[in-house]
């Protein structure tokens, strides 16, 4: 599925930390017209947002905020467009992270990250099957991925909402580890879309299909 003139327009947010080029090649992938960037009239105008993130809670955030696109996130969240969120990115959107608690999160998830138990192999790298929780079931973001389909993890941390019913999914690592998130317009992931094979592309898709019905 490749983007064309009617595919709608992504901004995947452009902080340089990561490879964040990986999320805006699969999203291209999957259909849509992805674009790399800091442009804040870009990121007015996008159908929708991403923000991916790799490495550290806290250099992630430092680096957001210098490339001034703290505000653009909260935006984007308020607009009502479909927003989502990958891994660090995912976890920048809670209030705080255990890994820096000095640095402050975006807030748009209420909670915090939290390690993962010290007695287990961290990170988690491995493939694991979601369980996606029954009052997210029918989330188009999961459509077409069946019931527990395999997604890439590379973690040591995972979110723990104030609210429990913003979990979208969970795996099973040691103990029940909170793998998705749903609140309003913002949908987040721990795990790597983008690395996770047939299920990560059928939920990118999703997510481009949902940018399209906003561009109609």
């Amino acid at each position: 599925m490749s983007s064309g003139a009617g595919a709608p327009r992504l901004a995947v947010l452009d902080y340089g930390i990561g490879n964040l080029r990986s999320a805006q090649k699969a999203l291209e992938h999957c259909g849509a017209d992805a674009v790399l960037t800091a442009d804040h009239e870009v990121i007015a105008a996008a159908d929708a947002v991403v923000l991916p993130g790799v490495g550290a809670f806290g250099a992630c955030m430092d680096a957001l905020r210098a490339a001034g696109l703290e505000q653009e996130v909260h935006r984007a969240v308020a607009s009502g467009r479909p927003f989502l969120g990958i891994c660090v990115g995912m976890q920048m959107l809670f209030d705080g992270s255990e890994e820096d608690p000095h640095a402050r999160g975006l807030g748009v998830i209420g909670g915090t990250v939290r390690w993962l138990s010290a007695e287990l192999p961290r990170p988690q790298m491995q493939w694991n099957q979601l369980t996606v929780s029954p009052q997210h079931a029918d989330d188009p973001m999961f459509a077409g991925l069946g019931e527990s389909p395999w997604v890439y993890f590379v973690h040591s941390l995972h979110g723990v909402p104030t609210d429990p019913e913003a979990v979208a999914a969970t795996c099973e690592y040691g103990g029940t580890v909170n793998a998705a998130f749903r609140r309003d317009n913002v949908f987040a992931t721990q795990f790597h879309p983008e690395k996770s094979g047939e299920s990560g592309l059928a939920l990118l898709t999703n997510f481009v299909r949902l940018a399209q019905s906003v561009r109609a």
